[in-house]
């Protein structure tokens, strides 16, 4: 029997489910310009781009067990968890429902829509313990699977066997031992599994957190108080980016380095360069979750009204 695999150097796939599981790792990138700083490149993630699909597959991982077929999924997302749950409907064949929030990009929506899911958005400024609450009772009041990643341990424990495995690995195949790691606080599933694992690896390793300045909204990361689980377990530090302050992370990244990531990586770059004004010249992990192609519209209006 013939047999392929993304680790022969080919990168040949004989389906697309061999494809969205193993095509790994994803990128480790010294941003060279700004000393030893590395971006871990999550918007090479193949559906979704960005690191939300690996979140699903994580969440997924036990129903895949059963045939999904036909079966209702209804998850709150405020936009990646929800295009790679729609994508992975159509691999699955799995209906999928998305219960989003006023602020979800119109290109996402888009996204959805192209991939066949449906959108429910609802008339709330963010995501939080109240939504997701609702959105698990209307999945028992239809009798579908919720997924729940804001408090489904799935979450950060996938994390920390995979993309802290990961990047522990990757770490020390160039010689390195990050000092701080940065990353956005979302449902708290990435930034608490691999701060976990580098901690485990690594010993003390110093953990910021990035949330969303007070009347700010930046797609793909929330405010603490939101009710996201886990993070208080790991963060040292908390910074409050604005979403001006994130589009200028998003350009400067991109005027030095060619990358083009999206706003909650843009917010994660300020805070770097918040903390590198204290801590200097150390190695620094930074989490770029996902590209920018999603938020073009937001960011084009805040260019031309600057």
């Amino acid at each position: 029997m013939l047999v392929f695999a993304g680790s022969n150097g080919k990168n040949v796939f004989p389906s697309v489910i061999d494809f969205i599981s193993g095509f790994y790792p994803t990128p480790l990138v010294r941003l060279d310009r700004f000393g030893d700083a590395w971006a871990k490149l999550e918007f090479f993630n193949p559906l979704s781009r960005s690191i939300k699909d690996r979140t699903v597959q994580f969440l997924l991982r036990k129903y895949l067990s059963n045939d999904l077929r036909g079966h209702l999924v209804f998850e709150a997302s405020s936009g990646n968890v929800a295009i790679s749950l729609a994508a992975l409907a159509n691999v699955y064949g799995f209906r999928y429902r998305a219960y989003t929030t006023k602020h979800l990009p119109e290109t996402t929506e888009v996204l959805l829509k192209v991939l066949g899911a449906e959108v429910v958005r609802v008339d709330r400024e963010m995501i939080d313990e109240e939504f997701w609450r609702w959105v698990n009772e209307e999945a028992v009041r239809n009798e579908a699977i919720n997924l729940n990643q804001f408090e489904n341990v799935d979450n950060p424990e996938g994390h920390y066997y995979v993309t802290g495995e990961e990047i522990v690995r990757q770490f020390r195949s160039v010689g390195k031992v990050p000092k701080v790691l940065i990353a956005g606080v979302g449902t708290g599933g990435h930034i608490t599994g691999i701060a976990r694992r580098l901690r485990d690896e690594f010993g003390d390793v110093y953990v910021v957190g990035v949330e969303p300045a007070v009347g700010s909204a930046i797609p793909g990361i929330k405010r603490l108080e939101s009710g996201t689980r886990w993070v208080r377990e790991v963060v040292d530090e908390v910074i409050d980016v604005s979403l001006e302050e994130a589009i200028r992370g998003v350009i400067t990244v991109a005027r030095n380095t060619g990358l083009l990531v999206g706003l909650s990586s843009g917010a994660v770059f300020q805070a770097f360069l918040r903390v590198r004004e204290r801590f200097g010249d150390v190695t620094y992990l930074l989490i770029f979750p996902d590209d920018i192609y999603k938020y073009v519209d937001i960011i084009d209006r805040f260019v031309n009204s600057a």
